[in-house]
């Protein structure tokens, strides 16, 4: 007996086997193949078999390559990003202000219609200054409880109180007119000693008047434009003095500009050929608010020199004509709460204007609402006093513990404002 073999392959991919099996028996006899060979040949099949199956899984059909999708996605973040880790972009967040708190709503009663109520409730403000008589000089440290305040006969209640010590806001009023030389002269001394009592913070502005008025300087915190305003002034135009006209156009200019003013009035007091009659003025500065008037007359030496010293007839009027001029000038400096000096010398000017800077610069300031609300134009009279801590009047004292006299310095009252219909 003869067994033979064959086994090729050819790659991972086909196998080819041969498989030879002669017989040779005899017609005669029976040939039996051994079990060994049919055991071999089954471990050879399987064998092949598993070395196809290997071939298979060893080269698997090639996929397509997958493009990644370029496209960015909606919510934003890189471009090639894709999948589970592409971010989304934020959006920005617009400033937007806080809704407004709603409005408060009131409920009317039933049957009340729709309305609104406005009350204007005036107020009055009051300079008070308290100097002493002998000296001049301004007392300090005064408390809110110390004044007591009378509108037409009724006290007010006090609602405010301070010291005031601002810069001043003030107009020379000063008469030059042909008339003596004595008078120039002491107009331009008393000019002279005020403008050396300026501050760098103040303003002041220099107008003269004969027959008519003329600005000689606007105003200033420059002392040397007022000195060169001064020395201007050398030969006077007209020997007619009017002074009502003058100071009527003075408050008229004055009432334009806010806050609190001044007049310095330098002159004789006399008034010659006016179209403002002497009512005309007292009501103009009775009406005016916030401007205080000082007046400084001219001419004292000249007229101690000549009063009383002929019995003419012409002489004695002039002596009435300066007498009513002097009373006309403490009139115009008491319903504003001002102060009045008649000077003899020169040599009184200095003092006396440094009583006015004082004055001027120191202050009490005293608000309050009237009692008498009613708005009707008419001139309501003002008193102020001064009482002690049980209400009885103030004594001063001394360091010797004599008593000291003093002068409260306030407006005579005020015009209401007049309601428009």
């Amino acid at each position: 007996m003869q067994c033979a073999f064959a086994l090729g392959t050819a790659g991972f991919g086909s196998s080819r086997m041969l498989f030879t099996k002669e017989v040779a028996m005899s017609t005669t006899r029976l040939f039996r193949i051994p079990a060994h060979c049919f055991a071999s040949l089954a471990l050879l099949i399987s064998f092949v078999a598993a070395l196809q199956g290997r071939a298979q899984n060893s080269t698997p059909s090639q996929a397509p390559a997958q493009q990644p999708d370029q496209a960015a996605p909606e919510s934003g973040g890189p471009a090639a990003d894709a999948g589970s880790i592409a971010l989304p972009k934020k959006k920005e967040k617009e400033d937007v202000p806080p809704p407004a708190p709603a409005a408060p709503k009131f409920k009317n009663p039933e049957g009340a219609g729709e309305y609104s109520l406005r009350v204007d409730v005036p107020e009055v403000t009051v300079d008070v200054g308290v100097l002493l008589e002998k000296t001049g000089q301004f007392v300090p440290n005064l408390k809110p409880s110390n004044f007591r305040l009378y509108e037409d006969g009724v006290e007010q209640k006090v609602t405010g109180f301070k010291r005031v010590e601002a810069p001043i806001t003030a107009l020379l009023l000063c008469e030059f007119a042909s008339t003596s030389y004595y008078f120039v002269y002491d107009m331009r001394n008393a000019t002279w000693a005020f403008a050396q009592q300026l501050r760098p913070q103040d303003y002041v502005a220099l107008m003269t008047f004969d027959m008519r008025t003329r600005i000689v300087s606007d105003f200033t915190q420059d002392k040397r434009q007022l000195y060169d305003a001064l020395n201007s002034l050398m030969i006077p135009g007209f020997s007619e003095r009017n002074l009502f006209d003058a100071l009527y156009e003075a408050e008229d200019r004055l009432s334009r500009i806010e806050g609190r003013k001044y007049i310095v009035l330098i002159a004789s007091g006399r008034d010659t050929m006016s179209r403002i009659t002497l009512d005309k003025i007292y009501q103009k500065v009775k009406n005016t608010r916030d401007i205080t008037i000082f007046t400084v007359s001219t001419g004292g030496a000249l007229r101690a020199m000549t009063e009383g010293t002929s019995n003419s007839w012409t002489a004695q009027m002039r002596d009435i004509d300066y007498l009513q001029a002097d009373n006309e000038m403490k009139t115009f400096a008491k319903m504003t709460g001002g102060m009045s000096f008649f000077p003899r010398f020169s040599a009184e000017m200095p003092e006396i204007f440094a009583d006015i800077n004082k004055n001027i610069r120191s202050k009490y300031e005293l608000i309050y609402h009237p009692s008498n609300p009613k708005q009707d134009g008419t001139y309501r009279k003002l008193r102020v006093e001064l009482v002690d801590e049980e209400g009885h009047p103030l004594r001063m004292q001394d360091e010797k513990h004599k008593p000291l006299k003093y002068d409260i310095i306030a407006r005579d009252g005020y015009r209401a404002h007049q309601e428009v219909e």
